[in-house]
């Protein structure tokens, strides 16, 4: 299934090489980075941001801290893990490697521009294709929540997710982890850390990982979303002197799996039903990533430059329909290309005025290939039905428009009469689309902080970003549709008595039509986005805060709305096509006439003309009126989304570091808020702006460690969010009909979401056969989550109990753990399409062994 050699090259690259670098010659004592901040409290590394002056609990904002161990815990493996695990986070775990929805305080999308950004190792990950993959050398990550668009920018409205990995000059030795899990999964890693002197650092090491499946699809008795990732990622640090540091991380990974396991589901009878498609999904990505972070130590002043580069190709094949018919399939690969540059300049911590100042620019080049196939059923209950449908009701209302004729001396008028049938010729029918669609981006920001202001502990900040962004479209829709007509006409006398009617044809035409749509489209904005915080120290540990701050997530242009949009082109086109065959062959039948019937068809068609209106006329004759042309910019574009989020919180620290709490308060009102939705034909997704809506809600995070051998830790996050102005149409009985979704909530955003645990930390005596035991025993739930805008389908509040044992003896250790231990059935993903709907389950109740050590 998998192109294995992407992997094993990577793996032969970054791994098995590793200990050639290797350099005996090592100091007894081995220097931290002098560029980072360490928090011994929780014994952890806090990362010194480029852009802050302060640890992160000690920031105006709603924070959540994720180190190794709580990672090992919950087997955090991806950034789908972190649902349940951050208060008010929800990464549904659907689809495939593709699908990376992230809703947070009562925003986010399916597609497009995500409302949460991502940094790993300081450099920012542009496209959310490529924000689900593997954690395996992770050592920590920092979630944001709430808009962070001030010193971050675009799509970070909603927060900011930071990831960082394992630094060579904290860490030295060589990590090897193996597992296994129920379901067939199973995985291998090898990392080596390596300090060569005081000057240089680095780490080198791959991965694989195979995933068994959990569904299966029942037509063609295969599982569904077994796949296999591997790859490996190298970082180096060289520190020439004290104050410069140049840190280079390059990245890569492939993975080829299925996914999309959808089955169909009834809300009516609240049924569901097993996936069961006659073709296979699939989904491959090949993702390369590397950035290289420059800092340099002035007096007065820090300074950072970070260069970031990314490429990403991948395809998706789906069976669009998710079901055993053959009606269409969908392809989309994407080849992309982002160049990002950031140069920040921050004053040294712990003044009276800390300031931050920076600019950052990215250019994004993308190219969607978005091909959709119509097979023989699709060709037969969609194309070929529809057309007939519409061709009855145009030869319907045609013949009921025509009088009766009356001729010369005949004793009776004739009443003439028109008919029509139509045949696509096609096996298959290719729908194709090549869109580019470029994004450039500039910013210039700065943020102030005012230490000590009026009394000491009280801080001020007041921040700004200019952002400009320009976004281009260059769009290629195509196909060829090959068809039969058959067409004729009757004439029979209006007689008292029955009569014997006369049949010219029929006749037949075989047709091709070209539908095409070329251009290419652009549009810029410019942002302006302030922040405003206000925080009070108690003392060095604990602080309360207020903020206000503007969120911004980008427009853009929906590329899957090109199918809908052909298929209106096509039916244009194919009237002028079918009026010009029907005219060419009438003609042609016409030349072979005698004089006399001629002369007959001339009396009777010049009858026709006197009594028939106009407009019937000149549809017969022209096709009808010439339709306005496509407006593709306003099928096309979605709006940028904006937000002003309001927010009280506090970070407690009690009892050096026994009791750890965060609390906030928070309301967002949002306006062109993007919602992802298919298609009203079904072939893709779009992303539309619903007006307003408006969330409100509270995040409480707390820790309490009980004794040196247990500890408790509990996550919650309530929101409420519905749209306060939201009015479109909606097909309903074969109508557009305007549908107002006022006072209706936000459709997947959990009411709640919650976590809680116990850890029991054992140290064991010594000369034991164990020198450590680790056991973590949490409950993480989510819900109640609407899964449509009508709110007429949802999944209730649920949970899962899930458990870590891990067994320690020297620098070796084993995790045995357990997901879903009581085997809850629940959604993760519920959509509509072309009137049906589908729905993803939750993974069941699956346990897995990790070995791993150190040396």
């Amino acid at each position: 299934m998998i192109q294995r050699k992407h992997i094993f090259t990577a793996l032969l690259a970054l791994g098995v090489i590793l200990p050639s670098y290797a350099s005996a010659d090592q100091p007894d004592e081995i220097p931290r980075d002098s560029l980072k901040v360490y928090n011994l409290e929780e014994d952890v590394v806090v990362i010194a941001s480029p852009k802050e002056n302060r640890k992160l609990r000690e920031l105006p904002t709603s924070v959540t801290q994720v180190n190794k161990k709580l990672m090992q815990a919950h087997q955090i493996r991806s950034i789908k893990d972190l649902t349940g695990t951050v208060p008010n986070i929800f990464i549904p775990n659907y689809g495939s490697k593709l699908s990376s929805a992230i809703y947070i305080r009562g925003i986010g999308s399916r597609i497009n521009t995500p409302p949460v950004g991502l940094y790993v190792d300081n450099v920012p990950y542009i496209d959310k294709s490529a924000f689900d993959f593997d954690f395996s050398d992770v050592e920590r990550i920092d979630i944001l929540r709430g808009p962070q668009s001030t010193l971050y920018g675009r799509n970070t409205m909603g927060g900011l997710i930071k990831v960082y990995t394992k630094s060579p000059f904290d860490y030295q030795g060589t990590d090897f982890k193996i597992g296994t899990s129920t379901y067939g999964d199973y995985n291998a890693s090898v990392a080596h850390y390596h300090r060569v002197n005081n000057n240089f650092a680095f780490s080198t090491g791959g991965f694989f990982k195979h995933k068994g499946g959990f569904f299966k699809n029942t037509y063609l008795d295969k599982q569904m979303d077994k796949g296999d990732t591997g790859g490996g990622r190298f970082r180096g640090i060289l520190i020439p002197s004290s104050n410069l540091k140049l840190d280079l991380n390059v990245n890569y990974e492939y993975s080829d799996e299925g996914g999309f396991p959808y089955g169909a589901y009834n809300k009516e009878t609240n049924s569901y039903a097993e996936p069961n498609n006659n073709k296979e999904h699939s989904y491959r990505r090949s993702l390369f990533n590397t950035g290289l972070n420059l800092t340099y130590q002035a007096v007065n002043f820090d300074f950072s430059a970070i260069t970031g580069y990314q490429r990403l190709k991948d395809r998706m094949f789906i069976d669009q329909d998710f079901s055993p018919a053959d009606i269409f399939t969908i392809m989309q690969k994407q080849q992309l290309n982002t160049l990002s540059e950031e140069f920040i300049f921050k004053s040294k911590p712990n003044r009276k005025w800390e300031w931050t100042t920076g600019l950052f620019g990215f250019a994004q080049n993308l190219r969607t290939d978005g091909p959709v196939w119509f097979h023989q059923d699709g060709i037969r209950n969609l194309i070929e039905r529809g057309i007939k449908t519409g061709l009855e009701q145009g030869i319907g209302m045609i013949n009921n428009m025509i009088p009766p004729i009356q001729i010369g001396s005949m004793p009776f008028p004739i009443q003439p009469s028109v008919f029509a049938d139509f045949n696509v010729l096609d096996k298959e029918l290719l729908i194709d689309g090549v869109f580019k669609t470029p994004i450039y981006s500039g910013s210039f920001y700065h943020q102030s902080t005012i230490n000590d202001l009026f009394i000491d502990g009280l801080s001020l900040t007041a921040g700004f970003r200019v952002n400009y962004e320009h976004n281009k479209m260059k769009y290629n829709s195509n196909s060829a549709i090959h068809y039969g007509l058959d067409f004729g006409a009757k004439a029979s006398l209006v007689a008292p008595f029955p009569m014997p009617e006369q049949t010219y044809g029929p006749y037949n035409v075989q047709l091709e039509s070209n539908p095409k749509l070329q251009g290419d489209l652009n549009k810029s904005s410019v942002d302006f986005l302030p922040r405003f915080a206000l925080q009070y120290n108690l003392d060095k540990d604990n602080s309360v805060y207020a903020t206000v701050s503007r969120g911004y997530r980008s427009g853009g242009y929906n590329v899957q709305m090109f199918s809908d949009l052909i298929q209106s082109e096509m039916q244009t086109v194919m009237r002028g096509d079918m009026m010009k065959g029907v005219m060419g062959k009438l003609m042609q039948e016409y030349n072979q006439l005698d004089p006399d019937k001629k002369h007959k068809v001339d009396m009777m068609v010049d009858k026709m003309k006197e009594n028939m209106p106009p407009h019937i006329l000149d549809m017969i004759q022209n096709g009808g009126p010439t339709p306005d042309p496509l407006d593709i910019e306003d099928a096309t574009v979605f709006k940028p989304e904006y937000t002003w989020n309001y927010e009280v919180g506090t970070h407690l620290n009690i009892g050096q570091g026994k009791f750890i709490a965060d609390y906030a308060l928070f309301l967002l009102d949002t306006k062109n808020q993007q919602i992802a939705k298919f298609a009203q034909s079904g072939l893709g997704r779009v992303t539309v702006n619903a007006g307003k809506s408006r969330s409100y809600g509270a995040e409480a995070a707390m820790r309490y460690r009980v004794d040196e051998v247990i500890s408790l830790h509990a996550a919650y996050g309530f929101t409420h969010a519905e749209f306060t102005e939201y009015k479109t149409n909606k097909k309903m009985n074969g109508k557009l009909q305007e549908v107002d979704y006022k006072g209706k909530r936000v459709p997947f955003v959990p009411r709640h979401t919650l976590n809680a645990g116990i850890d029991f930390n054992f140290a064991m005596p010594q000369r034991s056969w164990l020198d450590g035991v680790l056991l973590s025993v949490s409950y993480s739930g989510v819900g109640k989550v609407y899964w449509t805008e009508e709110n007429d389908v949802s999944q209730k509040f649920y949970g899962t109990l899930n458990a870590n044992l891990s067994l320690k003896k020297g620098k070796a250790y084993m995790d045995i753990w357990g997901r879903n231990l009581y085997n809850k059935d629940y959604a993760t993903f519920y959509f509509e399409s072309m009137g049906n709907g589908f729905m993803q389950k939750g993974a069941p109740i699956h346990f897995g062994l990790s070995l791993g050590c150190q040396f």
